[in-house]
């Protein structure tokens, strides 16, 4: 693909032209942040843009007016598209509100395949507020996380260490002043068969279990000195710091824009993770729900191609105005692609 694609359009319709026009099986990455079955309508005015407060005189963003079954069969619908798609490599994160994320996991499993479920996501997306009701406070939602298959694009996601997670997970000090812990070189289940029940310095692994690795492994870690004896005789690994970060977990904490330009606009640097772990420099990135177009914007940043679709003027807008002061940012608009044979196209390079 040459060009990055900016497309005013239905959704379906969309989709049904990127199949028609050699794009299956070509997109590496989607994320979408569909409506979340609020029953509101979003607005945006002169003095707010807040997702809470929804001026009378503001414009119309997009209204989530769909609930119930319709709003699953309209995502149905839609992901089925999404699906094909997707790459062999690919995955897909879907951004949806807790309260019908339950209904949401059960129709991905059906499309992508329970097999494919990597995570589902918690997202703390604000600050906790004292409002009284009856029920816990939320200050979260939720992203699903699939791949089309065993074999998707995957960069290990790190963060640094803090001085507290430092002390906390290498509690233990070596002569020489290095950190580490410690873990087991078992685990559960007893083998019958292969060398994990064999002898490591003429002990068997504890009943129940077996040893993680083949003995003349256990070996080398021990003439390594990678191997720690307790005082009744029990070898553990040992794992010493390094910078090269922790592994992300399935808790993140990114709030929302405090003063977005477009109705629930999401963290950009949540987008960032999200693009630099699940797709490749030469990979395309889709939002078929890209309102301001942080996902478009973010896969710019870092050198992807990108397809954004909206039927919202005031979001293509919102997404012109986010990137103009982007440099060597080109990209075909398309104005619509209700009628395949004859489009209105425009391109433009800022």
């Amino acid at each position: 693909m040459k060009n990055n694609l900016l497309i005013k359009s239905d959704n379906v319709t969309a989709l049904n032209y990127l199949l028609e026009n050699n794009y299956k099986s070509k997109i590496d990455l989607i994320y979408i942040d569909p409506p979340f079955s609020t029953k509101n309508v979003f607005t945006i005015s002169k003095n707010r843009f807040s997702t809470i407060s929804r001026s009378i005189n503001g414009k119309v963003a997009y209204d989530d007016k769909i609930t119930g079954e319709n709003f699953i069969k309209f995502l149905e619908d839609r992901l089925i598209l999404l699906r094909e798609l997707l790459s062999d490599n690919g995955s897909i994160y879907l951004h949806i509100d807790y309260k019908v994320g339950h209904k949401i996991k059960i129709l991905m499993d059906k499309i992508f395949g329970e097999e494919n479920f990597r995570n589902d996501i918690t997202r703390i997306k604000s600050n906790p507020k004292n409002f009284s009701k009856v029920g816990y406070g939320n200050v979260k939602d939720l992203i699903l996380f699939y791949t089309k298959s065993r074999n998707p694009i995957w960069n290990e996601p790190r963060e640094p260490y803090s001085e507290d997670d430092v002390m906390k997970l290498f509690p233990k000090v070596d002569n020489d002043g290095n950190r580490y812990t410690t873990v087991p070189i078992h685990a559960p289940g007893e083998t019958k068969k292969g060398k994990s029940n064999s002898l490591f310095k003429g002990l068997k692994p504890p009943v129940g279990r077996h040893w993680r690795t083949d003995p003349k492994i256990l070996e080398q870690w021990d003439k390594q000195g990678l191997i720690e004896w307790s005082k009744n005789n029990n070898p553990r690994k040992k794992f010493y710091f390094n910078d090269n970060g922790k592994r992300i977990c399935d808790i993140w904490n990114f709030k929302d824009p405090q003063y977005p330009i477009y109705p629930t606009e999401k963290n950009l640097d949540l987008l960032k993770l999200i693009i630099k772990t699940s797709s490749a420099k030469n990979s395309i990135v889709l939002d078929c729900f890209c309102g301001s177009g942080t996902t478009m914007y973010a896969s710019q940043l870092l050198g992807r191609k990108w397809i954004g679709i909206d039927e919202s003027a005031v979001a293509i807008n919102a997404f012109k105005n986010k990137i103009k002061n982007i440099e060597n940012i080109s990209y075909k608009y398309l104005n619509s692609v209700k009628n395949f044979s004859n489009l209105e196209k425009r391109a433009r390079t800022a």
